[in-house]
C-alpha cells in the first residue's frame, strides 16, 4: 500500500496514545497525569484522522501531516517528563510518527 510505513507509525502512535492515556488514569495521582492525558488524546486524535487522509490519498494530508509532526513533538515532550513505562513508549512512539510525518510532508 502507498505510504505504509508512514500509515504504520501513526497507526502506532495511536495506539501508544490510547493505551498511555489509559495507563495515566489508572496512576496514584491522576491529577498529576492530567496533561499526558489531554495530550494524548490529542495526539491520538490528530494521527487517526492524518492516517485515513494518507489512506485515501486526499489533497490535505500534507498539511495535516504538518499540524501531526506538532503534537507528536508536544506528546513526546509531555510523556518525556514521566518515568512510567506507558509514557516512555508513548514518548518514542509520538518521535518516530513525527519523523515519519517530516519526511512525508517535505
Amino acid at each position: 500500500m502507498k505510504h505504509q510505513d508512514l500509515l504504520d507509525k501513526l497507526n502506532a502512535c495511536v495506539a501508544a496514545c490510547e493505551h498511555c492515556a489509559t495507563a495515566c488514569l489508572g496512576e496514584d495521582d491522576v491529577k498529576k497525569m492530567s496533561d499526558c492525558i489531554k495530550t494524548d488524546r490529542d495526539c491520538a486524535d490528530i494521527c487517526a484522522l492524518t492516517a485515513r487522509l494518507v489512506a485515501r490519498d486526499s489533497k490535505h494530508a500534507k498539511h495535516l501531516a504538518k499540524e501531526c509532526i506538532e503534537v507528536c513533538k508536544l506528546c513526546a515532550d509531555e510523556c518525556g517528563k514521566h518515568e512510567h513505562q506507558h509514557c516512555k513508549d508513548c514518548a518514542e512512539a509520538c518521535r518516530a510518527c513525527e519523523e515519519a510525518c517530516k519526511k512525508f510532508a517535505a
